[in-house]
């Protein structure tokens, strides 16, 4: 029904040019047949007055632009043939207990729904129902039809009136309703993240405290030189971990602003860092990274960093090759390492149990999540070389949503 309505609404032009050819029609037969006015032995005055009534029915072609002004036409042709019937004398009804006015007065009395000046539709109405009605020859049964003619049009337009006005008041205080909602989530997600950045403060800065100490004391202490290296190298890492720690404890005390975070140009990175652990890596870009919106370079971001670091706990060593493909359309990236490489003995280094079981087992799963939220796909799993390859395709733009106003 709603469509039915909307389709209407749209084609509002050809509605009232079908509206007035119709009853333009239906009250030129109606008057023919003798339901209204038209006399027993038509004369060229009853001709002239027919071709009059059509062209005061086709006023319902401006009914919306000027609704007070077909109101008029119609009163002045129903008043003018009542005049010519009575006291005139110039035209005689077959019979003369019908209504005199045309059926178009229907139409035209639903005209104070359209008027910006309801009053003076209302003024107009009133007229027309004294005319259509003629108290002057009471008659009960013209009075009744008359008064029911023209009460159905402004009825109808109260009532569509007050029906608008709920609807909209109703949907304002969805509105106020669902703004309230959104207004409440954030206070709940505010809170939450201090919640989180509390907590993740209070543990994982104690544990990486010790272990930056630990580190700082055994380059002290240490007899030789690789060993004070190595002690150093975990010290200067440990205290980046810190830093890096305070300022995601900062951005969740805070709430979120703009579209920033990682983007693609921090593949070099990511790139570096695993170098610099031991573990090999090649970066292979092809394409202009302006290409990927910011959602999708945040994306394919953790797409590489969840698929590096799962290289340095399972496979340390292995060489990985990165590739990254930007078009138009989408952006299409995989992480592939070679099997882990052979020791001394002629065995593959095997991965640190301890560091292969820090992760929480989802980190795959939780990337599957969120490619699908921006439409995209992800394939992990062995190569045939015996190492691993992560393949993600993701769309090149996704659009954000605006908050609500």
């Amino acid at each position: 029904m709603c469509s039915v309505w909307e389709w209407l609404r749209r084609r509002q032009v050809a509605v009232d040019v079908a509206l007035a050819v119709f009853f333009v029609l239906l009250d030129t037969w109606l008057t023919l047949v003798g339901a209204t006015w038209w006399p027993a032995h038509p004369g060229p005055l009853a001709w002239t007055m027919l071709g009059v009534q059509a062209a005061a029915c086709a006023a319902l072609l401006i009914r919306r632009r000027a609704p007070i002004t077909v109101i008029a036409i119609l009163s002045a042709f129903s008043l003018a043939i009542s005049l010519l019937i009575w006291p005139g004398g110039l035209l005689t009804p077959a019979h003369t207990g019908n209504v005199w006015a045309p059926i178009s007065t229907v139409v035209a009395a639903y005209g104070p729904f359209y008027a910006r000046n309801r009053r003076a539709a209302f003024v107009a109405v009133a007229i027309l129902t004294f005319i259509v009605a003629r108290p002057w020859q009471p008659e009960i049964t013209v009075i009744a039809i008359g008064l029911f003619r023209t009460a159905v049009g402004p009825l109808l337009s109260l009532y569509l009136t007050a029906r608008r006005r709920l609807v909209q008041a109703l949907t304002e205080r969805a509105e106020r309703a669902e703004r309230e909602q959104h207004l409440l989530a954030g206070q709940a997600r505010a809170e939450e993240r201090a919640r989180l950045a509390g907590e993740m403060h209070d543990v994982v800065t104690h544990r990486v405290s010790l272990m930056v100490l630990q580190a700082g004391a055994l380059r002290m202490t240490a007899p030789d030189e690789a060993t004070r290296q190595a002690a150093e190298n975990l010290r200067v890492a440990g205290v980046q971990a810190l830093d890096e720690l305070r300022d995601l404890v900062g951005i969740l005390r805070t709430e979120p602003e703009g579209d920033e975070g990682p983007c693609p140009a921090d593949f070099a990175a990511l790139v570096a860092e695993s170098t610099a652990v031991g573990t090999p890596a090649e970066l292979i870009e092809d394409g202009d990274p302006a290409l990927a919106s910011p959602v999708v370079g945040r994306t394919a971001f953790q797409v590489v960093r969840e698929a590096l670091t799962n290289v340095r706990k399972h496979a340390p060593g292995a060489p990985v090759t990165v590739r990254v493909s930007y078009d138009a359309a989408q952006l299409r990236l995989s992480v592939h390492n070679g099997p882990p490489p052979v020791a001394a003995g002629g065995a593959a280094q095997l991965a640190d149990p301890g560091l292969a079981r820090t992760g929480s087992g989802l980190g795959l799963a939780s990337l599957g999540q969120r490619i699908e939220l921006v439409r995209g796909t992800l394939h992990a799993g062995p190569a045939p070389d015996g190492g691993f390859c992560v393949e993600a395709t993701l769309p090149a733009f996704v659009p954000t949503a605006e908050p609500v106003a």
